[in-house]
C-alpha cells in the first residue's frame, strides 16, 4: 500500500490533537523550577503577616509625633523576634528592617534623617507622611487569596513568591522522561577509529544537546542494530521507561528499514508517516496509550530540522507548555529558488530585519545549522522567491 504523504500543517495539527500533557504529580517547591503549575495556589496566610518595617530607622506614631517635637526612644525591635511591642504615641522604637512594627506605630522614620540628644529621637524630614517606610499587613497576598494560576510557569520569580506564601509543595505537569534509539550499523563513536564504510555518529549528541536546552537533563540512550527483532526488543524497553521515544534512521522503506514495522510489533498506532517537505520526509509519529514515537531521518540536518519543528513543540505538550519556534517575517536578503510540491526548510541567519540562507544545504551537513539562528519556510506551492520579498521564518532556540 502506498505511504500517504501529508502537509506540513497538516502534521503539526496533528501533533497538537494527539499529544496531551502528562499526568500531573506533586514535587517540592524546590523542584518545580521551568515546570508547569497544575492547580490553583491560594495564600495560605497573609504577607507580610504583620506591618512590617521596610527600612532601619525607627518606628514612631504620626499624629503623637505631630503634637512633640521630640520622642523618647523606649527599646528596640528586630526581626525575627517574637515578643510583641507597644508604643505609647508620644514614644519612639529603634527599628531594623524587616521587624513587626510595635502595637501604636504606623510609620518608621530612616535613620539617616534623625538626630538622637539624651535619649531623645529629633525628626530632620519635612517629607515624612503618614505609613512611610511600612509594608502592612496582608500588601503582598491576603489569606485565601488566588496567588497564582493552573498553568502558570513556574520561574522564578514565582518559585520565590510560593516559597514566601509558604508552599512547599504543589502539582505540577512534569517533563517527559525521553529515550534515544540510534540505528544503523554503520555508526561508530567520535573518539574511535573510523573503519572503511563507518561514519561518526552525531545525532545522540545533537539531539541530547537540544533537548537539555529544554530543561531535561537525562535522556537514556539505546543503539538497535539493523535489525528488526532487535530493534523491536530495544523499542519495547525504552517504551516502558520513556513517555517519549525518538528513533534515528531506518525510518524510511528501504530493506534496512524498520522503524515502522517494530511499531507494528510494539502495538504502536500509526498517527503519520511521511511529510511534505524537505528535508526530514520520512519521519513518522506513533503513539500506544500515552506514551508516544517519533521515528526521525538518519541524516544530521535532516534530523534536527524535524526535531525543532516537530518534537520540541510535542516536548512542550507533554509538559502543557507552549514550546512552539517563534514565528516572524523576515526579508529575504537574495532570491530563492525551489521544487514545487514539497515544503523547504532552510538554515539561514537573521539580522532582525534581513534573513540570509546559508551555505550548505544538504541533509548530511551540520555546518550550517551550527551557524544558523532560524529556518526558512519556503511554501510547498511556490517554486520562487524574490529579494526583498518577505517570508516566515521560525527563530530556533538560544541559551
Amino acid at each position: 500500500m502506498p505511504i500517504e504523504f501529508i502537509k506540513v500543517s497538516d502534521a503539526k495539527k496533528m501533533i497538537r490533537e494527539h499529544v496531551k500533557a502528562l499526568e500531573a504529580v506533586k514535587v517540592s517547591i524546590a523542584s518545580a523550577a521551568g515546570l508547569i503549575l497544575a492547580e490553583d495556589i491560594h495564600a495560605l496566610t497573609d504577607i507580610p503577616p504583620f506591618n512590617q518595617s521596610s527600612m532601619d530607622g525607627y518606628a514612631l506614631n504620626y499624629e503623637g509625633w505631630k503634637k512633640n517635637e521630640s520622642l523618647p526612644v523606649e527599646g528596640l525591635a528586630q526581626a525575627g523576634l517574637a515578643e510583641r511591642k507597644a508604643l505609647e504615641a508620644h514614644q519612639a522604637c529603634r527599628i531594623f528592617t524587616g521587624a513587626a512594627l510595635p502595637a501604636g506605630a504606623d510609620t518608621v522614620v530612616m535613620q539617616e534623617k534623625v538626630e538622637i540628644h539624651d535619649g531623645k529621637l529629633f525628626i530632620k524630614d519635612d517629607n515624612l507622611v503618614a505609613g512611610q517606610n511600612v509594608r502592612i499587613q496582608g500588601s503582598e497576598a491576603k489569606k485565601g487569596m488566588l496567588a497564582l494560576k493552573k498553568g502558570s510557569l513556574l520561574n522564578a520569580p514565582a518559585i520565590g513568591f510560593l516559597a514566601g506564601l509558604g508552599i512547599h509543595e504543589l502539582m505540577v505537569y512534569p517533563k517527559p522522561k525521553i529515550s534515544i534509539i540510534l540505528t544503523g550499523n554503520e555508526l561508530q563513536q567520535p573518539g574511535l577509529a573510523l573503519e572503511y564504510g563507518q561514519v561518526y555518529e552525531s545525532n545522540s549528541y545533537a539531539l541530547k544537546a537540544a533537548i537539555r536546552e529544554m530543561g531535561i537533563l537525562n535522556v537514556d540512550i539505546f543503539s538497535a542494530e539493523d535489525d528488526l527483532n532487535t530493534l523491536s526488543e530495544v523499542l519495547e524497553i525504552a517504551l516502558n521507561q520513556s513517555d517519549l521515544v525518538l528513533l534515528t534512521g531506518g525510518v524510511s522503506v528501504g530493506d534496512y528499514d524498520f522503524v515502522t514495522r517494530a511499531a507494528e510489533l510494539n502495538g504502536i498506532e500509526q498517527i503519520f508517516h511521511k511529510i511534505k517537505q524537505k528535508p526530514g520526509k520520512p519521519i513518522y509519529l506513533g503513539k500506544k496509550d500515552n506514551k508516544y514515537i517519533f521515528g526521525l531521518p538518519g541524516n544530521p540536518g535532516s534530523v534536527l530540522t524535524c526535531f525543532y519543528e516537530y518534537v520540541y513543540p510535542a516536548i512542550g505538550l507533554l509538559s502543557n507548555r507552549k514550546k512552539d519556534l517563534e514565528t516572524v517575517q523576515a526579508v529575504l536578503e537574495t532570491g530563492l529558488k525551489k521544487t514545487q510540491g514539497l515544503t523547504h526548510f532552510l538554515k539561514a541567519h537573521f539580522d532582525g530585519k534581513y534573513v540570509r540562507d546559508l551555505k550548505a544545504q544538504e541533509s548530511f551537513r551540520l555546518s550550517s545549522f551550527a551557524k544558523a539562528n532560524c529556518l526558512i519556510m519556503l511554501d510547498e506551492n511556490r517554486t520562487e522567491y524574490h529579494s526583498g520579498e518577505e517570508v516566515e521564518i521560525h527563530l530556533l532556540p538560544s541559551s
